[in-house]
Formats: C-alpha cells, sequence, structure tokens
C-alpha cells in the first residue's frame, strides 16, 4: 500500500504539469445598473400577483388559465425536460458514491494443448465458473465530479425557471386571445350598430326621394352603404372565429370556445399595475433566472474540463470465487479476493481534452451573452409597455373629446339633411367621422387591457423569485 500512496503522489505532481492551452477570461456579465434599472434605493414597485388575471374580474377567463395550465402540450413539454434535467442531476451525484457490481460466469471450453496449459489440461474440455462481488469507488480529490454536479444542478434549476416561464407566458398568451376575442366583439357590435344606422337613414332618403326632395343619386349611395356594413360584420365573424381557435389550441380543447359567451370588453376590469420600471426586475423575471442559471452550468461545465487533466484515482476490491469445474466453485479453496487503487493520467490524447475545453468555455461565454442579450430584453419589453400604458391613457382622453364631437356633428347633419338645410354628402361625411371615432375607441379600450397584459408578463408574471430558485434547488438536488 506504501507504494501505491506513493504512486498516487507522484501522479498528482505530474498532474501539475498537464497543459491545459490558453482559456480565455469568461465575458462579463450585464449587471442591473449597466441595463439602466432605477438605482435600488428608488420607490418599490408592488409585485404582480401570481393570479394576476383574476383582477379583470371575468370567472370565465378565469378558468380558461387554469385549463390551458393544467392541459396545454408545451407547458406538459417544459414539465417533462425539467423531471429529465432532474434525472440527470441524480445520475451525476451517483458519480460521488461507491459502485457495487455482482458477476457470474459459467462456461465450457477446449484448452489448446501447444499453448500454456500444461497436461492433462491441454487438449481437454472443461467447464470453469466465476462468482464475484466487485466494487469501485472514484476518489474525487480535484473536485471533478463536484464540478459536474454543480453543472447538473444548474440545468435543474434553469429548466424549473424555464418551467415556470412557460406558465407565465402561457397565461398572458390566454388573456391576450381572450382579449382579442372581447375587442372583436366589441367592433362587431359597432359594425351592427352602423348598419342599424345605415337602414334608418335609408328608410330616410326612400322617403325624401318619395316627396321628391332627392334624386335616385342620394337613394344609391345611401343603398351602397348597407352591403359595406354587411361585409365587415361578415369580416369580423371571421377574425372571431381565429381568435376562438386559438383559445381553443391554448386551452388544448378543440371546439371550448363555442360553448363560452363572448367577452363584454367594457365589463372587463383594469389590472392595478404600477406603470413603473422596477429596481428589482432582473429578480422577478423567470427567464432571467433560467438564463442566469444556464451561465453557471456552464461555467461549472468549463471547470468539469478543466479537472479533466487531472488524474482519476479509483479504489477497487473484489471478492468471490472461481474454480475450474463446478463442482469446485462454492470450495473454500476457490476463494479470492483482491483491493487496491487505480491511478490513471492523460499523458497524450492528441489535443482533445484542449479542445473540449475550448467548447465548453465558448459554450460557457454563449450563455452569458445569451443572459445579457435576456436582461437587455427585458428591460427594454417592461419600458415599452410602460411608455405604451401612458401615451394609450392620454390618447384616450383625447379620442373620447374626437368622439363626442364626431357625434355632434353627425346629428346635426343628419337633421339638417332631414330639413332639407344640407346635403346627403355632410351625412356621408360625418358617419364616416363617427364611425372611425367608434372603431378606434373599442381599439384603445382593448389595447389599455392588452398593454396590461403585457406588463405583467414583462414584470414577471407573479414569479416567485428567489424563493422560487430556493424550491428549484430542493427539488433538483433531492434523490429521486
Amino acid at each position: 500500500m506504501a507504494c501505491s500512496v506513493a504512486a498516487i503522489a507522484v501522479v498528482a505532481a505530474l498532474a501539475g504539469c498537464a497543459d491545459m492551452g490558453r482559456v480565455d477570461a469568461p465575458a462579463p456579465s450585464v449587471g442591473a445598473t449597466e441595463a439602466g434599472l432605477p438605482a435600488a434605493d428608488a420607490a418599490p414597485v408592488a409585485a404582480v400577483d401570481r393570479q394576476w388575471w383574476r383582477a379583470f374580474g371575468d370567472p370565465q377567463l378565469d378558468r380558461l388559465v387554469e385549463q390551458a395550465l393544467q392541459g396545454n402540450p408545451n407547458l406538459q413539454v417544459a414539465r417533462a425536460r425539467l423531471e429529465k434535467a432532474r434525472a440527470a442531476v441524480s445520475a451525476t451525484r451517483a458519480a460521488e458514491l461507491p459502485q457495487v457490481k455482482g458477476d457470474l460466469q459459467v462456461s465450457r471450453s477446449l484448452y489448446s494443448e501447444n499453448y500454456i496449459y500444461p497436461d492433462p489440461l491441454g487438449g481437454s474440455i472443461q467447464n470453469t465458473g466465476l462468482l464475484q462481488l466487485g466494487a469501485s469507488w472514484e476518489l474525487d480529490f480535484f473536485g471533478k465530479n463536484r464540478a459536474a454536479i454543480e453543472a447538473a444542478v444548474g440545468n435543474a434549476r434553469a429548466a424549473q425557471a424555464d418551467a415556470e416561464a412557460a406558465q407565465v407566458l402561457l397565461a398572458s398568451n390566454v388573456a391576450r386571445s381572450y382579449l382579442q376575442w372581447a375587442r372583436l366583439a366589441a367592433q362587431r357590435a359597432v359594425a351592427e350598430r352602423t348598419l342599424a344606422q345605415r337602414e334608418e337613414t335609408l328608410r330616410l332618403v326612400r322617403d325624401r326621394v318619395s316627396a321628391g326632395l332627392d334624386t335616385r343619386l342620394e337613394l344609391r349611395q345611401s343603398e351602397g352603404g348597407l352591403p359595406e356594413a354587411r361585409q365587415q360584420i361578415e369580416a369580423l365573424d371571421e377574425q372571431i372565429a381565429i381568435a376562438q381557435h386559438a383559445i381553443d389550441a391554448l386551452a388544448a380543447r378543440p371546439a371550448l370556445a363555442e360553448s363560452m359567451t363572448a367577452p363584454a370588453l367594457a365589463a372587463l376590469q383594469p389590472i392595478p399595475l404600477q406603470p413603473v420600471l422596477p429596481a428589482d426586475l432582473l429578480g422577478r423575471r423567470a427567464d432571467i433566472a433560467a438564463a442566469r442559471w444556464r451561465a453557471e452550468a456552464a461555467t461549472h461545465d468549463v471547470d468539469y474540463a478543466r479537472k479533466q487533466f487531472y488524474p482519476n484515482v479509483n479504489l477497487t476490491a473484489f471478492v468471490g470465487l472461481q474454480s475450474l469445474g463446478l463442482d469446485n466453485l462454492l470450495k473454500s479453496g476457490s476463494a479470492q479476493w483482491g483491493v487496491g487503487p487505480a491511478v490513471s493520467l492523460p499523458i497524450f490524447e492528441g489535443g482533445r481534452l484542449r479542445a473540449n475545453l475550448r467548447a465548453k468555455a465558448a459554450d460557457r461565454d454563449a450563455a452569458i451573452e445569451s443572459y445579457n442579450a435576456a436582461v437587455f430584453d427585458a428591460v427594454r419589453d417592461v419600458a415599452d409597455q410602460v411608455s405604451s400604458i401612458r401615451s394609450i391613457a392620454r390618447q384616450q382622453v383625447q379620442q373620447r373629446q374626437a368622439q363626442t364631437a364626431a357625434e355632434g356633428a353627425y346629428e346635426i347633419a343628419v337633421q339638417r339633411y332631414g330639413a332639407g338645410l344640407g346635403n346627403y354628402l355632410n351625412v356621408l361625411a360625418a358617419e364616416t367621422a363617427v364611425l372611425a371615432q367608434r372603431r378606434q375607441a373599442v381599439d384603445l379600450a382593448a389595447r389599455a387591457l392588452d398593454t396590461q397584459v403585457a406588463l405583467a408578463r414583462a414584470l414577471g408574471g407573479g414569479w416567485q423569485g428567489e424563493a422560487g430558485d430556493r424550491q428549484a434547488a430542493a427539488a433538483a438536488t433531492s434523490s429521486h
């Protein structure tokens, strides 16, 4: 054993001479300040509720989101990837533990007369048996297995965060599809109101033509507005069907939307969100956490690749029975055992280990830059939604004033036309302005709610942040 210990010491000394080649320093990661986030002592922003969609006050939407979170295939894929990552942690941790295996071999062989076997064994046919229990234990002197475990745990945490991010994205997509349906339903109500209004105008024109106050030109102009209004209704019905199909796909339940009541845009309540950029944004978003964990896992992969240059030290042992002739296998004289260290060190491998180290370093830099990109995209995303919410609120104020004015002008134009003080072109022009304002009012109301959904998602969608990280770490490191 003294010689074995000395051999291990010599090999460890040789490990210090291992040529790893040149590996550049890791790419720098972006912090909160570089990303343009406010100072940490800025006024705190209330966190988004984990079930933020309930703030709309629509029980039908609540049920729809819950159904999607239970049955959406893409979400199930993310959960399956999480289970795979957790299994990889367990498989990697197994390398730290002793490995024990049993071996049973029985064979019947002809022994050569012209080889090493003496008479009477040479030229005879004999049975041989082996019954053995072997064990090995890799002694992780240089931390190679620990680096592999840390990389696997990082990947599992990233998979956990990815699954959380998928839930946030799915909930927001369901809510946005639902709002799109509500917008189209409201636009259809405007189109139906337009059709009814044009039918009333047509009756007025017919009465004036019968009284000899108008010509057939005005009648034809008035009649032409009806097919146009019906065509708009048909086009909206097509878009509503497409929106319903999107909802069915998200919930993974065909024809689900057909059994639902069309949502009323005016009945949906706004989500109480503060339209500001929070200082702690990076800790609120699961996608950023996933990118961070992937970067950390890639860093541990580099450490693992670097430690491939160091010796592998294994302690091996076996105990069992071996005999020539199966009738002797279970006799005490057939016993055998052995124990000792096994040391291996890569000396010449054609640059394979150095190439692997450079590749892992490149993967690490790519993961860090992906994290940086996720940070900048997140800040831009929130800033965009904040700007849109504020702008839409200002637009709605101006639009309501413009709609009031347009509807007043239309009523005057109709009254003047009915009294013979104006022509029909004035009515058409005033009606066009009113219809445009009504459509814009619906679009702005829908955009205001849709942007609130986008802001809730951009702020993390209620992800638990560090608490979620701790939960992921516990799940990833648990034994399966």
